[in-house]
């Protein structure tokens, strides 16, 4: 999914209705329940604003609402820690950033597209073990123009198109979309059979890392409202 398609879902979201801009961000607003209740967004773009930290201040009092959060077009490098406070997010566009391989992102479960085109990620396994780890509902991942993506777009052989292909589907294998390209059902078995021993060596691992972060993420959330 690329920013442009991202503005489309911004703007034609069905039930919600424009709202103007603010400090630099582009919003599509609910309708309120009450007249005096406080303004709620499900989708925030912050893109083209030369961004160098992400703009918490503003994100964050849309946690009960927040569905689509685009911030492609900054400068932004830092780990995006803070957005694991939102609970309803489906889609994060991070396109034309910084970001390395080494990024570090919260535990997400709701999220279930995430966009990463044109960064500086350098490091397939890195990266897609990240990914695999903090987005278990992960569905469509875009990672496009970078150095770990090779394709005819930059300078990439058809063999190292497949073969990146190959392991990111063998390591997600509930993907169903990669960049551009829908994932077809040949494709993951050619994927899983190619990467079965590697699948194997991680998925004790994964069991229980994921029962960890669960469980932690469970133990927050109950603080929350006991508090």
């Amino acid at each position: 999914m690329s920013s442009e398609q991202l503005s489309e879902v911004c703007e034609t979201q069905q039930t919600s209705s424009a709202c103007p801009s603010s400090a630099g961000a582009r919003f599509v607003m609910d309708p309120p329940s009450q007249p005096s209740s406080a303004p709620s967004f499900q989708c925030l773009s912050f893109a083209y604003q030369s961004l160098t930290e992400i703009p918490y201040e503003t994100i964050l009092t849309q946690t009960d609402t927040l569905e689509v959060l685009d911030l492609s077009y900054n400068l932004l490098e830092e780990n995006p820690a803070l957005l694991g406070q939102l609970e309803k997010l489906s889609t994060l566009v991070l396109d034309c950033n910084n970001y390395t391989a080494h990024v570090k992102f919260p535990y997400m479960p709701s999220v279930t597209t995430v966009c990463i085109n044109k960064n500086k990620i350098n490091n397939l396994p890195v990266f897609v073990e990240e990914i695999r780890r903090k987005f278990p509902n992960i569905k469509i991942l875009s990672m496009m123009n970078n150095e770990a993506a090779p394709s005819y777009f930059n300078g990439g052989s058809l063999m190292q198109y497949r073969d990146y292909r190959q392991y990111v589907i063998s390591q997600i294998p509930g993907l169903k979309i990669l960049d551009d390209t829908e994932v077809q059902e040949k494709e993951r078995t050619q994927a899983r059979q190619t990467y079965r021993l590697q699948q194997n060596r991680y998925s004790s691992r994964k069991r229980k890392d994921d029962s960890s972060r669960k469980l932690t993420h469970l133990q927050k959330k109950s603080n929350a409202v006991a508090q």
